[in-house]
């Protein structure tokens, strides 16, 4: 601010809880508004909010659900999705389970060993985790007694690109993400924004590069599905990277989240002064 501390940005809400798997506790990490005072990193939600926050007349709550080192072609696996199988370089089948299978992958011909955690578990958290802070909407932004959910903020992809087999179905189930978050929250029409990983350029041919085709293939105006024109858009993360790679989380640069906030807010923006 023109002090030159840490502005706060009364009309937008930041908000963050997290927890592992489907029935974890729910830790609520932000519930505050919108400030970088106080922390020691930041996430691209601060570039997202500013950039709602300057577009819109209306409040904002920005709400994170997530926890780090999950896959969307696991963990992550939304409700509906089929298994699949992968050959990989040694010539052996694998089977990886659709939603709500187990265990995550096993040899073709062999009987699978189901655990606890099946496909789709941290999905089925992070929904649930979010709904309960949209039931309870007065107790996260003050006074408020009614919501829409406006859109969905993907940047994604660490671990599913450490996978030849998850990385190669990414674009399947990413699409597959884009129809069951619109579902589960009653919203069909509600724009998405993903991010590709900062470390992958074009034209990279390894799990990251698969992932960076997958998103600009659905993007709305890149990409080859009708259905996401003018509601889908991928960001290109490359440019606006200061260095590092989504496994050291960027060696914590926090030019690059908010970078890459800003672009996602950015695009965010555009569909949903369409409306």
């Amino acid at each position: 601010d023109s002090n030159g501390d840490w502005a706060v940005r009364n009309d937008v809400r930041n908000v963050r809880v997290m927890g592992s798997g489907a029935t974890g506790d729910m830790k609520v990490f932000n519930n505050e508004w919108m400030t970088v005072s106080g922390s020691t990193t930041i996430g691209p939600e601060f570039g997202i909010g500013n950039a709602l926050g300057d577009a819109s007349d209306e409040p904002v709550m920005v709400l994170k659900s997530c926890i780090g080192y999950r896959a969307l072609g696991w963990d992550l696996l939304p409700p509906g999705s089929s298994s699949f199988e992968y050959t990989d370089s040694k010539d052996i089948t694998w089977v990886h389970p659709g939603y709500k299978g187990s265990p995550e992958c096993w040899e073709k011909g062999t009987v699978p060993k189901k655990t606890d955690w099946y496909a789709g578990i941290q999905y089925d958290g992070d929904v649930a985790r979010a709904n309960n802070v949209l039931a309870h909407i007065d107790e996260y932004f003050p006074h408020a007694t009614k919501y829409k959910v406006s859109g969905f903020f993907w940047w994604q992809g660490d671990r599913d690109s450490r996978s030849p087999a998850l990385s190669s179905r990414y674009e399947t189930n990413l699409m597959r993400l884009i129809q069951q978050l619109r579902k589960d929250f009653g919203e069909p029409e509600a724009p998405f924004v993903c991010a590709s990983l900062g470390q992958t350029k074009r034209g990279d041919t390894d799990g990251g590069g698969l992932i960076l085709n997958a998103m600009l293939d659905v993007d709305g105006e890149s990409g080859k599905y009708r259905d996401f024109k003018g509601n889908v858009a991928a960001v290109y993360a490359h440019p606006l990277s200061k260095g590092g790679s989504s496994g050291s989380h960027y060696d914590g640069n926090a030019e690059t989240f908010m970078n890459v906030g800003e672009a996602m807010g950015n695009a965010m923006v555009k569909f949903l002064g369409n409306d």
